[in-house]
């Protein structure tokens, strides 16, 4: 197992410079944004009609002894605004077709969430079953929007070498392993996640057992910590719509990688993904609001190298 990073969070540096600061950290792997949400700051996807720059691109890489542990264009490409779902569904399609070219196995997306009805305006997520009208809704996103684009979509990734690793995020119509087993039983094999388990924790979702529920379907990883505020949760509840920058009357808040827990917790996270079949990258996601990224960085990457496990056992003598 290894560390990498997510880029965005030095989104304001150029690529060279980025992977000389992750090197002199011990890192030498990155996940580029290449649009939509995390953006293209690093990676654009102009480089599919550019074989120069493509060049030059790979270049940078080899010279600074770096890799990439998977293309990510978080988006909604079940928007009820056709034009948006058309941008993130154009951009989610030629993500794939540069990670082919790349050599990069892994694409990082959002499932998208639809609205109402054909005629809806904004996304629609769906919190419970009752009144009968929000199951209604529910039952149409997943028979009429998102069965169709995903099993279309997850075979263009299958023809062209990709594992598409899906975020599960609140907000979207998959946000837990439940949610997200349930499209991989529709779209097939080459539809896993994107495991993060900042998301997992705030939902009152155990992160670690989480792991043996989704085995096999985890394609990617990153490596972010939440913390509870007890005291303001009996207050809020865990959908808490207050901005994140209110920390000190939030019922959570995304931290940095132990700040929300400790070396105890993250060691039996790693632990628990290798026992059940992941040993690749750990890619960290800086958004903890208290921190710069500067700060979040560092501070993450020293306290997880003590963590990851970097050797494969060898047969014991007993075996």
């Amino acid at each position: 197992m290894k560390l990498g990073v997510f880029t965005p969070l030095l989104a304001q540096l150029p690529l060279d410079d980025v992977l000389s600061k992750l090197k002199s950290l011990g890192i030498s792997t990155v996940e580029l944004g290449t649009g939509n949400y995390p953006g293209d700051a690093h990676c654009k996807l102009s480089m599919l009609e550019d074989a120069s720059a493509l060049k030059e691109f790979q270049r940078k890489l080899e010279n600074h002894g770096v890799s990439i542990s998977a293309l990510s264009c978080h988006g909604n490409a079940l928007h009820p605004d056709k034009a948006l779902a058309a941008q993130a569904q154009e951009t989610s399609r030629k993500t794939i077709l540069l990670a082919e070219k790349l050599g990069v196995s892994t694409v990082v997306d959002f499932s998208g969430c639809p609205g109402n009805s054909h005629e809806a305006t904004a996304p629609n997520w769906v919190t419970c079953p009752w009144p009968p009208e929000y199951l209604e809704i529910l039952n149409w996103q997943w028979k009429e929007v998102v069965e169709p684009y995903w099993v279309k979509h997850a075979a263009f990734a299958e023809q062209h070498g990709v594992k598409i690793a899906i975020e599960m995020h609140p907000g979207f119509v998959v946000y837990s392993p439940e949610t997200m087993l349930r499209l991989r039983s529709i779209a097939g094999p080459s539809i896993g996640c994107n495991y993060d388990p900042s998301h997992m924790f705030w939902q009152s979702i155990d992160p670690i057992a989480a792991i043996r529920i989704l085995g096999e379907a985890i394609f990617h990883v990153h490596a972010k910590d939440t913390q509870m505020y007890p005291v303001n949760l009996s207050r809020t509840g865990v959908l808490d719509t207050k901005p994140y920058t209110d920390e000190l009357n939030r019922g959570w808040i995304f931290r940095t990688c132990g700040f929300g827990h400790g070396a105890e917790w993250w060691k039996e996270f790693v632990s628990t993904l290798r026992m059940c079949g992941y040993d690749d990258v750990l890619s960290i996601e800086h958004e903890d609001s208290l921190l710069s990224s500067e700060e979040g960085l560092t501070k993450a990457a020293r306290f997880l190298d003590e963590i990851v496990l970097k050797e494969k056992p060898t047969a014991a003598w007993w075996t």
